[in-house]
């Protein structure tokens, strides 16, 4: 029944739900019910299917129910992530004041929102992955982007046209997007449906509202100092990303120090398209490897986080290129630095986001002390980067900062293995707190307190029988033998007589019970008071501790690079100013670790120039290894600019600023495109942004049509490459269309190369070695009958391939098939394109001709109007 219907009354408990409710219709309400989180109505429904928890029914007034769903509060860490990941927003509703002091119904508020982008919670987070939140802002061309990481505080800015904007969504993959209400068709149309996605309103993004409120989250007049002051729409942007943490609660920011500028003219340009075919981030198949799998072995999470944004954005700039390559050869050749620096970077744990705890008040005081072993162990890393002749180890160590007075505070007042929680008590150490250690004493030690006076009293008075003891009805009291009655003082005050002895209470007794009867309670304030005073005090040091972070995180992806060239032999490249690449025995990094044991990969070369050979056809064998060389070349050209050691003995990279693939068939059948589509939007999109330093990457163009469509546009691409009038543009060009072995005779920097294979009787042996030439025979018959082709249909296609090389007519294909193994029916197999209108034209023009009663004359004049049709002058 909706909550609107006024035919029943609404208890209190559910005018209070759905009041609170209504300000987040979006989200998924857990609302906090004594010691269970509760759902109701649509969202218990959900809950219960996501979660796998009991739906019921509870009563709502007179002659209604809904809907119930719930679970324990102690789950929440359990069932939360659950429903973030299944791409709900959550909205957590807590009891803000204690049932006990109110006689009414319990006051109740949002205390946070999370959604797939807004996270701080361990069980949500991938450790090794950013969480990005993102946010465009459209203009009429051109878009502002901005990303924010709440778990590390990291906040970039960007803008520029849309498929730029299409590059940095693909190359950040963020957890949620947001933009204005309305443009959500043309959000699909630029950038695809696979973002979870949230509209804001339309004020939002504006220049006023978005400079206002970075203003005031930086507590700043302007935003020069941040560099972005020029980029409106990626600050329109990042000014919706901190409206909307208001929206969800997010008060505590103090992590988010700055706003960081994406500058395009630094990073090399990889689309979605080369991200997804080259397999950098995800495999396109499910048994297959990407290549951040392959070249991680960072030892931090923050280390792995920073090693996927510098895969996604590789260098263009050649000194910072050449100063990560220093240091990987630096490790090589000092691998004592190389093993120490590991050691200690071992003791890090997640430094990055364990401060940003610190920030939105959520550490616990293990995490503390790991924050304090992450301090000690820079000290180390700190010198044994000063003690190396290296600039950039050098300067990162003068950046190193151990923060030596929180770490000692920190070491001084929290237990060395303290629990998770405060309120557990035993988080802070002996001798911080004077009062602290009393009431411990009391609480603890309230035995040996209690037995100390007892024997002081004994002696004291000359009473040998008595004794201490507790009851409900009056506390702590003296009880004395009614022999000894006469010794008792006149300060004791008598509470009972028994039938042989009297119980006495004392001032002393009254205030040590006042003390331990509250001290575990105060011991709970106390050290709850102590430990919020140095979390405040570590929050003074969140800006040290988060640039330590960046350079430990870029010491650990130097050292995985260091690992790789060590375990998978790779060599250092050259990168230079120059226009040419030359690569020799380059190997695929990641197919090199699939292969069959004892197979070794076949190591190639490739030399492209602008001088003599800008474009390399590619022809052979499919399966002989063309869509491997091709991507080998690109990854080897990315891995070099992102300062790694490549996977080949030489490699000389002239810096490359775009690097395009179309490699292999990926349809989008699912939504409405066909092969070729996809193929020509893929093409469409590197012509349109080629440039002189590019790397392209054409693999098997022109599939998805026909045959002689494809050798066309192929043709007239590869063309439109070689004599474009301003970029020379280095281009490896796989195909199984040999006409364009043609190309290298009229022009001049096209050269044919060939995968070779080697001929053994009828069967084919795969030498996948790149060698000088064209090749003419595509072997794809052989190919079927490995897939396990019927053995009829792969004789009956070698007698096709035989005719149709032969020359013969094309009536001796379309006649049944002769009896192979078995007799059995054929097909008619047509040649030619009949659907083009100008051949079914010159068809009818020659059908309905009576050629027995033709003149000669008359034959000729016909044969000229065909000609004409044709369009041949």
């Amino acid at each position: 029944m909706a909550k609107n219907d006024k035919k029943y009354v609404e208890t209190p408990l559910m005018k209070q739900y759905y009041t609170i409710k209504d300000k987040h219709p979006d989200a998924v309400l857990l609302f906090r019910v004594g010691d269970f989180y509760e759902t109701f109505g649509e969202d218990a429904i959900k809950a219960a299917e996501i979660l796998g928890i009991t739906l019921t029914r509870r009563a709502n007034g007179s002659a209604s129910y809904v809907e119930l769903a719930g679970f324990p509060h102690h789950a929440l860490d359990t069932y939360l992530p659950k429903l973030v990941r299944a791409g709900q927003r959550v909205a957590i509703c807590e009891q803000l004041e204690d049932p006990k002091m109110t006689k009414k119904i319990v006051k109740r508020g949002i205390t946070e929102l999370v959604t797939p982008g807004v996270s701080i919670n361990d069980n949500i987070l991938e450790n090794r992955e950013n969480n990005f939140l993102a946010s465009v802002h459209f203009d009429k061309k051109r878009a502002g982007i901005a990303f924010l990481d709440i778990s590390t505080g990291e906040f970039l800015a960007a803008e520029g046209s849309f498929e730029y904007i299409d590059k940095l969504l693909n190359s950040f993959q963020p957890k949620e997007v947001l933009f204005q209400r309305g443009r959500g068709k043309e959000f699909n149309d630029l950038f695809g449906t696979k973002f979870y996605t949230f509209n804001l309103e339309d004020w939002v993004y504006t220049d006023d509202a978005a400079n206002d409120r970075l203003k005031r989250h930086f507590e700043t007049t302007s935003l020069k100092g941040f560099g972005v002051h020029s980029m409106q729409l990626g600050i329109i942007a990042a000014g919706a990303i901190l409206h909307y943490l208001d929206i969800t609660q997010h008060q505590k920011l103090s992590h988010i120090s700055g706003l960081s500028r994406i500058e395009e003219e630094h990073y090399v340009w990889l689309d979605r398209f080369t991200i997804r075919n080259l397999e950098l981030f995800a495999p396109l198949h499910e048994s297959g490897k990407a290549l951040i799998n392959v070249i991680d072995k960072t030892i931090t999470p923050m280390g792995s986080r920073l090693l996927k944004r510098w895969m996604a954005l590789p260098l263009k700039d050649i000194d910072p290129i050449n100063e990560r390559l220093e240091v990987v050869e630096l490790f090589l050749k000092d691998p004592e630095t190389k093993e120490n620096l590991e050691e200690h970077l071992r003791q890090m744990g997640d430094l990055e986001r364990l401060i940003s705890k610190v920030a939105v008040g959520r550490i616990n005081p293990r995490e503390v002390v790991q924050v304090k072993n992450a301090l000690a162990a820079i000290v180390p890393i700190k010198a044994a980067c000063a003690g190396v002749d290296n600039t950039a180890l050098n300067r990162f160590a003068e950046q190193l900062n151990p923060c030596d007075l929180i770490r000692a505070r920190i070491e001084k007042q929290i237990v060395a293995d303290p629990p998770t929680a405060v309120n557990k008590g035993k988080v802070i150490a002996e001798g911080v707190s004077e009062e602290l250690d009393d009431l411990r004493k009391i609480a603890y030690s309230g035995k040996d307190y209690l037995a100390q006076i007892q024997k002081r009293e004994s002696e004291k008075h000359g009473i040998p029988s008595l004794k201490i003891s507790f009851n409900n009805v009056f506390g702590y009291y003296i009880e004395v033998r009614n022999t000894h009655k006469d010794k008792v003082p006149t300060d004791w005050i008598r509470k009972q007589t028994l039938v042989s002895a009297e119980r006495y209470i004392t001032e002393e007794l009254k205030e040590y019970e006042q003390k331990i009867l509250g001290a575990e309670e105060k011991i709970q304030a106390l050290e709850g008071k102590l430990f919020g005073e140095l979390i405040f005090e570590l929050s003074e040091y969140i800006s040290a501790i988060q640039l330590n972070s960046h350079i430990l995180a870029q010491i650990d992806c130097l050292l995985s690079y260091a690992t790789c060239a060590t375990a998978y032999k790779y060599f250092r490249p050259e990168v230079n100013e120059a226009t040419s690449i030359e690569i020799k025995e380059g190997r695929h990094p990641v197919i090199e670790h699939q292969l069959p044991i004892g197979e070794s990969y076949i190591a190639n070369d490739v030399i492209l120039d602008q001088e003599d050979q800008q474009i390399i056809i590619i022809t052979g064998p499919n399966m002989a290894g063309k869509s491997a060389l091709l991507r080998q070349t690109a990854l080897i050209v990315l891995m070099a600019q992102m300062g790694s050691f490549v996977p080949a003995e030489v490699a000389k990279i002239g810096f490359v600023d775009k690097i395009f693939t179309r490699v292999g068939a990926s349809d989008n059948i699912s939504l409405g495109e066909s092969t070729f589509m996809v193929e020509m939007n893929e093409a469409a999109s590197i012509l349109n942004n080629v440039s002189d330093r590019s790397l392209i990457l054409f693999d098997e163009l022109g599939r998805g049509t026909s045959t002689y469509d494809g050798i066309s546009i192929a043709w007239s691409i590869v063309e439109h490459l070689h004599e474009h009038a301003f970029t020379k543009a280095k281009t490896l060009f796989a195909t199984h269309y040999h006409e364009l072995n043609e190309m290298e005779g009229a022009f001049p920097r096209v050269k044919n190369y060939n995968v070779s294979i080697k001929e053994v009787g009828n069967k084919v042996i795969f030498l996948r070695k790149l060698v000088r030439g064209g090749s003419n025979h595509s072997f794809g018959i052989h190919v079927a009958g490995m897939a396990g082709m019927p053995k009829s249909v792969i004789q009956r296609a070698e007698q096709i391939l035989l005719k149709l090389e032969g020359g013969k007519e094309k009536e001796s294909l379309s006649k049944p098939l002769v009896e192979i193994g078995e007799k059995r029916e054929g097909m008619q197999l047509s040649f030619f394109q009949l659907d083009d209108p100008v051949l079914k034209q010159i068809r009818d023009e020659i059908a309905g001709l009576d050629v027995n009663n033709l003149t000669p004359i008359e034959a000729l004049n016909k044969l000229n109007e065909i000609k004409k049709l044709t369009g041949i002058s």
